[in-house]
C-alpha cells in the first residue's frame, strides 16, 4: 500500500510539472510573437515592385507604360494598358498577371498603335491582354518572352476600373469632368486659370484633372489650393524625365520625341481614369471654355442634346478664338484688386473671330467616356455610338489664347459678352479663391 501511495504521488508530481512547463511555453509564445514576427511560410508568389509612377519604363524595351484598366468592350480582351511606345521598336509582348496572390500563365499581347502620331518617333499605344481562366487579376506587367521571369524584376501596374461594366450612369460620382492635358514650362497665367476653373464650377463641372509637368510658382500655389478643396486632381506627368518632349504638334516643324508633351496619351488616360466616376468628360485646354448659349449650364445642355440624339456618345464643339484685344480699345487692364496677379483677364476679351469653315477648323469634345476607346485632340479615333456636331449658336468654345497667329481688325470681329452673364458670381468667386491661395 505504501508503494502504491508513493507511485500515485510521483505521477501527480510529474503531471503538475508537465502542466506547468506546458503553460509556461504556450502562454509566453504570444508575447514573443508580438516583437518577433513568425515566418508565414515562403513569400507570396506575387512579391513585386508595384509602380507608383505615372510613367514607368518597360524592362528590355524603349517603351513607357502609363496605366492599366479593365476593359472588356473589345471581344476576347479584358485589360487595356495605356503606354507610349517607340514606333520603330515594336516587338511581341506577353501579358503576365498577379491573380490574388499567385502568378498566372502568360498570354499574348495585342499592340494597337494610335493612328495619330504626327511623325513623332513615340506614339500613344494600347496593349490589349486577355486574363487567363481562374485568375482574379489584381496587377499586370508585360514580358518580352513568354517564359516567366522573376516578378520582382518587373514593374507591375495595378488594374483599375474593375466595377465599370455594371455601373449605371445615374450612380456616377460626377456629372462632368474636365481633362486638361498638359502643363509645362513656366506657364503661370494665374488669373485666366482661376477665371476658367471658377467659370466651369458655375457651369456644373464637378472635377478637373490636370496633367502637370511643370508650371510657375504662383500657379502651383493656386492649383494646390484647388487640390486641397477636392475640385482639382493633379496628376504628375514627368515626361521630360524619360523623353525629349516636343512643344509643338508636328515633328517636321518642332522636332522632339513625342507630340506636345504627350498630350494624346494624357487625353486617353484621362478618359479611362474618369470612366468609373464621371458621366461626361470634356477634353479641352485651359484657355478654352465650352460655353452653352441657350442653356444655363452644361447639364441642361446635355439633357437637351441627349434627348435629341439618344444614341450619341461624342459631341463636337466648334472652336471660336477671342483675340487678346480689349473692348473699346481700353488699356485699363485687370480690375484694380487683381493688380500683381500673373496672367490676363478673359472678361475683357469680348471680340470673337469668325472661323473660316472653308478650311479645316478644329473642334473639342464632350464625350461619354464609356463610348470611347481611343481619342485624338480634335476627334475620337475609336468609339461606339454616333457623333454629333453641336451648332455654334447652341454651344461653342470661348478660346482666349495668350497670342494668336493673326490680328484681325476690329470691324471683322463680333462682340460676344456671354461671359458677362456670369460676372457677378464669377468675379466674387475668383477674388475668394485668389485670397485663399494668398495671391491677393
Amino acid at each position: 500500500m505504501e508503494l502504491l501511495k508513493h507511485l500515485k504521488e510521483t505521477y501527480v508530481l510529474l503531471f503538475i510539472t508537465a502542466l506547468f512547463l506546458f503553460l509556461v511555453f504556450n502562454l509566453k509564445t504570444p508575447s514573443i510573437s508580438n516583437s518577433i514576427p513568425k515566418p508565414s511560410g515562403p513569400p507570396s508568389a506575387c512579391s513585386m515592385r508595384i509602380s507608383e509612377q505615372t510613367i514607368t519604363p518597360l524592362n528590355n524595351t524603349k517603351h513607357l507604360l502609363v496605366s492599366a484598366y479593365m476593359d472588356q468592350r473589345v471581344k476576347d480582351f479584358d485589360i487595356r494598358i495605356i503606354g507610349i511606345f517607340r514606333r520603330d521598336s515594336i516587338q511581341p509582348l506577353h501579358c503576365f498577371f498577379c491573380c490574388a496572390g499567385r502568378l498566372s500563365e502568360t498570354t499574348p499581347a495585342t499592340i494597337l498603335e494610335h493612328p495619330d502620331n504626327f511623325g513623332f518617333p513615340f506614339v500613344t499605344t494600347d496593349v490589349m491582354c486577355q486574363i487567363p481562366q481562374n485568375c482574379s487579376a489584381t496587377h499586370v506587367t508585360l514580358l518580352t518572352t513568354p517564359d516567366k521571369e522573376s516578378p520582382s524584376n518587373h514593374p507591375w501596374l495595378p488594374i483599375r476600373n474593375k466595377d465599370t461594366a455594371g455601373q449605371k450612369e445615374e450612380n456616377m460620382q460626377f456629372d462632368f469632368t474636365v481633362c486638361i492635358s498638359n502643363l509645362f514650362g513656366d506657364y503661370n497665367n494665374v488669373l485666366q486659370f482661376a477665371q476658367t476653373l471658377e467659370m466651369y464650377k458655375l457651369l456644373g463641372v464637378n472635377r478637373v484633372v490636370i496633367y502637370n509637368t511643370s508650371c510657375g510658382p504662383e500657379l502651383s500655389r493656386l492649383l494646390q489650393s484647388y487640390s486641397n478643396e477636392g475640385f482639382v486632381e493633379m496628376v504628375p506627368w514627368p515626361i521630360d524625365k524619360h523623353l525629349n518632349p516636343s512643344r509643338g504638334w508636328l515633328h517636321s516643324e518642332h522636332g522632339g520625341d513625342v507630340h506636345y508633351f504627350g498630350q494624346l496619351t494624357t487625353l486617353n488616360e484621362c478618359i479611362y481614369r474618369s470612366m468609373e466616376h464621371s458621366r461626361y468628360v470634356l477634353l479641352n485646354d485651359i484657355d478654352e471654355i465650352l460655353m452653352p448659349y441657350q442653356h444655363k449650364d452644361l447639364m441642361s445642355l446635355m439633357n437637351t442634346l441627349q434627348n435629341q440624339h439618344p444614341n450619341t456618345g461624342v459631341f463636337l464643339i466648334e472652336n471660336h478664338t477671342y483675340p487678346k484685344k480689349l473692348f473699346n480699345q481700353s488699356k485699363s487692364g485687370p480690375l484694380p484688386q487683381w493688380n500683381g496677379v500673373p496672367g490676363f483677364d478673359i472678361m475683357v476679351h469680348i471680340y470673337r473671330e469668325e472661323p473660316n469653315r472653308n478650311i479645316y477648323h478644329p473642334h473639342k469634345l464632350i464625350v461619354q467616356p464609356r463610348a470611347v476607346q481611343q481619342t485624338s485632340v480634335h476627334d475620337v479615333l475609336k468609339m461606339s455610338g454616333a457623333k454629333f456636331k453641336v451648332p455654334p449658336d447652341v454651344c461653342r468654345i470661348i478660346h482666349s489664347p495668350i497670342s494668336t497667329p493673326t490680328d484681325p481688325p476690329l470691324h471683322q470681329l463680333h462682340v460676344d459678352t456671354r461671359l458677362w452673364d456670369f460676372k457677378d458670381k464669377l468675379l466674387s468667386n475668383v477674388i475668394k479663391v485668389l485670397r485663399r491661395a494668398e495671391l491677393l
